[in-house]
């Protein structure tokens, strides 16, 4: 009876004892993205990782190659930073192995390749999903990244297709008013891309009267950035390393806009970029689009918000964040470092104080 007691009061007092720390809430991640020059000597990454740490970043998202990657990755740990890979997935600007194989790049509406022709922006230069060769060399250049030893995931950015419409603010900076569709800014029209599609629906997309209102070739073009995406997460995974990804605000938004259907992908986690000021949108907006991406991905990967810095001032990143908050959103992303401000920062070390 004696032991029967006993063992119902040691039942009791283990219900009673806090989660370990394995089984507790993953913490808010208050992320930044940066350059690699932030820092370069072992003693200024001390120095500059102590900074953020202390207004409470808990990952950085880092473009740099391998060595440094590993540099900044030994010294964060002492100060609980994780360091993500950040790389330019398909938008390959400087890239010298590409720029000898013309035919990796992708093709537009009016048959003009990528490194011909560069829409918007000189450093506009992309290789096409639909090309082979392309997707390997995307995958070495993933692999390089998933080795670095102490990183955290392989951020991958810029992987969709060229703009085929603009944000509202931008268009006027390029003297656009993109109304409809324009065949310069509609890539995806790939030699390999027409030949498939045409096996399977026996048109070639050059020949429909309007191919971008067709939605079996939007889909078809959609699935090409999905089979890559996936494919790079497997890199990843095999490499122990989480995958992750900045995409545009929201699903629908960004299948529209960029031919990029992020909910589909499989992702660890998704920065969908919630720049406001870009579509002349509110903070109601960052909520919406939040809400969005966890609706359509049914909530399986976290959604961590991504906030352009330079047009706010503190004020308004808080609301932001808390708007992101409300969304659901399990963390945020800053663009970029350089951007913040001391007071900016006290923002998040506020953050930092209340969410960990």
């Amino acid at each position: 009876m004696k032991i029967t007691s006993y063992l119902v009061v040691l039942v009791l007092f283990i219900s009673c004892v806090p989660a370990t720390e394995q089984e507790s809430e993953p913490e808010f991640m208050i992320a930044a993205w940066t350059g690699g020059g932030i820092a370069d000597t072992d003693e200024e990454w001390r120095t500059e990782l102590q900074r953020l740490s202390e207004y409470g970043l808990t990952d950085l998202y880092l473009g740099a190659g391998k060595e440094k990657l590993e540099q900044a990755a030994s010294i964060a740990s002492e100060f609980d930073i994780d360091i993500h890979g950040w790389v330019w997935t398909l938008n390959r600007p400087g890239d010298t192995t590409a720029a000898k194989n013309p035919e990796w790049y992708a093709v537009n509406r009016n048959g003009d390749n990528s490194w011909d022709y560069r829409a918007y922006v000189d450093y506009y230069q992309w290789l096409s999903p639909f090309s082979e060769g392309a997707r390997e060399h995307i995958k070495s250049n993933i692999r390089e990244v998933a080795k670095a030893e102490g990183v955290k995931s392989v951020h991958l950015d810029y992987v969709r297709y060229v703009d085929v419409i603009l944000g509202a603010d931008l268009q006027p900076v390029y003297d656009l008013v993109q109304d409809r569709q324009f065949p310069e800014y509609d890539y995806g029209y790939h030699p390999n891309a027409r030949e498939g599609f045409k096996e399977l629906f026996g048109i070639d997309p050059m020949e429909m009267e309007h191919p971008e209102l067709s939605m079996e070739w939007l889909q078809y073009r959609l699935n090409a950035v999905t089979t890559l995406v996936n494919e790079l997460a497997d890199i990843a995974h095999s490499n122990d390393k989480l995958i992750t990804a900045a995409v545009f605000p929201f699903p629908e938004m960004s299948r529209q806009m960029v031919r990029q259907d992020w909910a589909s992908w499989n992702l660890d986690i998704a920065l969908p970029m919630l720049y406001q000021n870009f579509y002349r949108q509110n903070f109601e907006w960052v909520k919406f689009s939040t809400e969005q991406g966890i609706r359509e991905s049914h909530e399986r990967f976290p959604i961590v918000a991504g906030l352009y810095i330079p047009p706010m001032n503190p004020d308004e990143l808080d609301q932001a964040i808390q708007k992101a908050i409300e969304g659901g959103a399990s963390g945020i992303s800053v663009y970029d470092v350089g951007a913040m401000s001391d007071e900016h920062w006290e923002v998040i070390k506020r953050l930092s104080e209340e969410r960990n």
